[in-house]
């Protein structure tokens, strides 16, 4: 068994409802969910959009491969209506990456890990944060805790109660 850290986020439909509905799924399908952050709702980052998106960090542990948490990540986005275009950045129901998983560090086209632009994004250090404030970046050697206070990301970020 493996401990990875998840950030799931969206901003169309009912916002809330798409994150449990990731989280369901993560159980069912790619392990045990140890512990969840609150929900922050956040200004949409690299892209335009009216709609705010909702994200929450996902401590989980699971009996995957990196490679194959990945394509289970991606058939819970399936089933909860995401259709990848060829925008990196765009409004959806659903996202679920994977920021840590244990101390691996992995660079392949389709998969990259610790998430390469984490430390740049306080909508994933903030809820990171208050799960895991001492998980220790395994390139930077440098506890979440401190990477988001060097975060120069100035993007409204607030815990929200749902």
């Amino acid at each position: 068994m493996e401990k990875t850290v998840l950030l799931t986020g969206g901003n169309l439909g009912n916002r809330r409802e798409y994150l449990e509905h990731a989280a369901f799924f993560l159980t069912q399908y790619a392990g045990n969910i140890l512990l969840r952050s609150a929900f922050y709702e956040t200004e949409p980052w690299g892209l335009e959009s009216d709609t705010s998106f909702l994200n929450q960090a996902i401590l989980l542990e699971t009996e995957f491969s990196p490679q194959d948490l990945l394509r289970e990540i991606q058939r819970i986005e399936y089933l909860l209506g995401r259709r990848r275009k060829t925008a990196r950045y765009g409004s959806r129901t659903i996202d679920i990456d994977i920021i840590f998983f244990g101390e691996q560090v992995i660079r392949e086209p389709d998969l990259e890990i610790p998430h390469p632009r984490m430390t740049e994004r306080l909508f994933v250090l903030i809820p990171l944060n208050e799960i895991s404030p001492d998980w220790l970046h395994p390139v930077l050697k440098m506890p979440v805790r401190d990477l988001l206070e060097q975060c120069g990301d100035r993007h409204k970020v607030r815990k929200v109660d749902l």
